[in-house]
Formats: structure tokens, sequence, C-alpha cells
């Protein structure tokens, strides 16, 4: 079992990888979906507001670079504004 620390760093790099254009897309929604621990310490709504982004950048990865209705550069964003406030959370627990 990954501690709590060493999965936001894990999640952190995917999204570097990601934003470098070196990982699918699918694969990186893989690797933030399997940490189910981290999301089970978080409150609630970290889950639910992680699956809206994913989702979203999923449907985005169906067009070519940035569609009508996602951009990929803000959705990469807000995840990495997500993974700032899991660890503040995480930090107060």
């Amino acid at each position: 079992m990954m501690d709590h620390q060493s999965a936001l760093a894990q999640l952190r790099s995917s999204l570097a990888t990601l934003q470098g254009k070196t990982m699918p897309v699918t694969d990186f929604c893989r690797t933030w979906r399997q940490h189910q621990d981290l999301l089970a310490a978080l409150p609630p709504r970290y889950a639910q507001v992680q699956e809206d982004l994913l989702g979203r950048l999923e449907a985005g990865s169906l067009f070519s670079e940035e569609s009508c209705s996602f951009s990929q550069a803000d959705l990469l964003t807000q995840l990495g504004m997500w993974l700032d406030k899991a660890e503040q959370q995480l930090g107060n627990i």
C-alpha cells in the first residue's frame, strides 16, 4: 500500500508526463483512478471532482488537440490545482 505523499508524487509525475505529451490519456486516467486509498482519505467531493475532470479529459482526447468543449491545458491546470488542494487537505488531517 502506498502512503498518501507517495501517491500524490506519482500523480504529479503523471501530470507532468501527460503535459509533455509522452503518456496516452487513457494511461494517465488509469493511473489517477487506481489511487482509491488516497481518495478514501479525502472528503467525498474530491472523488467527484477528480472523476469529472478525468471524464472530460478522456472525452476531449477523442478530438484533435483542443476540442470545442474541453481545453486539455485547462483540465490539466485544474488537476494540478486538485493536487494542491488534496495535499493541503491531507496536511490538515
